[in-house]
């Protein structure tokens, strides 16, 4: 059997992967190749560095995979502090997994549109090109939309945290700004004309903190195993 504090640890772990690969996936792959208005140069660049753009496809399916351990520990661990929040918790997750999942057929259609199929010889290049600048744009869509799941996922965990005592309150802080930071940079992005976000660099950095944080907590002290075991015995 494995030990509650071995068990948050390899929670940690995942967690590291899942922050990993995301940054990786959006921020090498699909802001480094994506040029704003510029449908052209985005689809030079994806077919440039088109083995990058599929490892970014990958690192994304990665992410999932992944992550789906990492949630069903956590509601382990805190289903014995409020199960009813820690449930919705787990939905809201699973919603945002499913959403951000299926979008990624938004992100790989680049790269069928702009293949050499016969059935594409109808078409210019620069249409083949705003098509493909298009799906990655429903595509950025989709993603923002899962993320307010998500969202409110870090909110209630973060509020967990904090009544716990499982792990230090600070932590369940941070984690629930983080919730917050992404239904701001949500829903700015939303409403805003043109779909622009001038806040997501500001965000990003206490989204980045909160997650990293909770993510090394586990991977190095995991959880306070005689707080957990009073909660069971409770």
């Amino acid at each position: 059997m494995i030990s509650d504090k071995n068990l948050a640890r390899i929670a940690g772990l995942c967690y590291l992967i899942v922050i990993a690969t995301g940054l990786f996936s959006e921020v090498f792959v699909r802001q480094e190749l994506r040029v704003p208005n510029d449908a052209l140069a985005t689809a030079q660049n994806i077919q440039t560095h088109e083995m990058l753009y599929r490892w970014g496809f990958a690192a994304d399916i990665i992410n999932f995979v992944v992550g789906l351990p990492t949630i069903l520990i956590i509601y382990y661990f805190f289903k014995r502090v409020n199960k009813l929040l820690v449930q919705m918790a787990l939905a809201f997750v699973i919603i945002q997994t499913a959403i951000i999942a299926v979008n990624l057929l938004n992100q790989i259609s680049p790269l069928l549109i702009l293949s050499n199929e016969t059935y594409l010889n109808t078409f210019q290049p620069n249409q083949l090109a705003t098509l493909s600048l298009l799906s990655l744009n429903i595509q950025a869509q989709g993603y923002g939309i899962g993320l307010v799941f998500f969202g409110f996922y870090c909110l209630i965990i973060g509020f967990l945290i904090f009544k716990s005592n499982l792990l230090p309150k600070l932590l369940g802080i941070l984690y629930a700004i983080a919730g917050l930071c992404y239904l701001i940079n949500s829903f700015t992005m939303f409403l805003s004309k043109g779909f622009e976000n001038p806040m997501f660099v500001y965000l990003a950095i206490p989204i980045f903190i909160g997650e990293l944080s909770l993510c090394l907590w586990l991977l190095i002290k995991g959880i306070d195993t005689s707080k957990y075991k009073m909660l069971n015995e409770n």
